[in-house]
């Protein structure tokens, strides 16, 4: 899952949803959603997952959901849609060190990208997350970027400012360790500008605290500052910005964890 955020278009459901997911309470989102049709399990799954990877907590709760999603998908899209979902489950432990499922997580990715239309919508995430696996897990930054690219384009052209705003955060964190200022500047903005008008508050601080690393002060204390407020008003979230925060400056790259969840 990635998301739209709130358009005039959104049911009440998926508004309240949207909201609740922003700002960290991916439980009480996934809560309001009974898994009865294979979309609404996928969804369940998906937030589950996503608070796996800005928490490092919940594994159990999102393989259950996860298991029910699978059990629940008939057609192509939809077995697709799961397994990358499961791909990205591995993926996130693998990072986290709760157990090594590099395997899993290549190996799932490859069965959705076997099941999901290269013109599908899903596609743009799958590559997004392909991306993340072999720029973390593989340590291959050309191939990163060429799924980042895949997805960017898949983003812009199904109309997903979420995700378009993970792959603007990550090609900008590949330019930044290759030394390219001002192109990681560029797309750092443009990732925090989409954020902040879909009002993702979950994925802001991380935002700025990118941006912080391509500015000079006062600026970068200005953003690095405004970066710990919302990560104390959303208690603590994402945890792996912690150490980040408590630095006079992020590394220079972008945290391995933060992307589109579905980033």
């Amino acid at each position: 899952m990635s998301g739209n955020g709130t358009t005039a278009g959104d049911d009440p459901l998926q508004t309240a949803v949207w909201r609740l997911r922003s700002r960290a309470c991916w439980a009480d989102a996934a809560a309001m959603i009974t898994p009865t049709t294979p979309a609404a399990a996928l969804q369940r799954a998906s937030l589950l997952v996503e608070r796996c990877l800005y928490t490092e907590a919940g594994w159990e709760e999102a393989e259950d959901a996860l298991r029910t999603a699978e059990a629940m998908a008939h057609t192509d899209d939809e077995r697709g849609a799961a397994a990358c979902e499961r791909g990205y489950l591995a993926y996130a432990a693998t990072l986290f060190q709760v157990r090594d499922r590099a395997d899993e997580a290549r190996a799932a990715l490859g069965r959705a990208a076997a099941l999901i239309a290269p013109e599908a919508a899903g596609r743009a995430l799958l590559d997004f997350r392909r991306g993340l696996i072999a720029e973390n897990l593989t340590r291959s930054p050309q191939a990163a970027r060429a799924a980042y690219r895949r997805a960017h384009a898949g983003a812009a052209a199904h109309a997903d400012p979420l995700l378009l705003s993970a792959t603007w955060r990550h090609l900008a964190g590949l330019a930044l360790r290759e030394g390219e200022l001002a192109e990681a500047r560029h797309g750092f903005a443009e990732s925090l500008r989409i954020r902040e008008e879909l009002g993702y508050l979950v994925g802001t601080a991380p935002a700025l605290v990118s941006l912080a690393e391509t500015e000079e002060e006062p600026e970068a204390s200005r953003l690095r500052e405004e970066a710990r407020r919302l990560f104390r008003l959303l208690g603590g979230v994402p945890t792996w910005l912690a150490g980040q925060l408590g630095r006079a400056s992020s590394p220079a790259r972008v945290p391995p964890a933060e992307g589109a969840a579905s980033a």
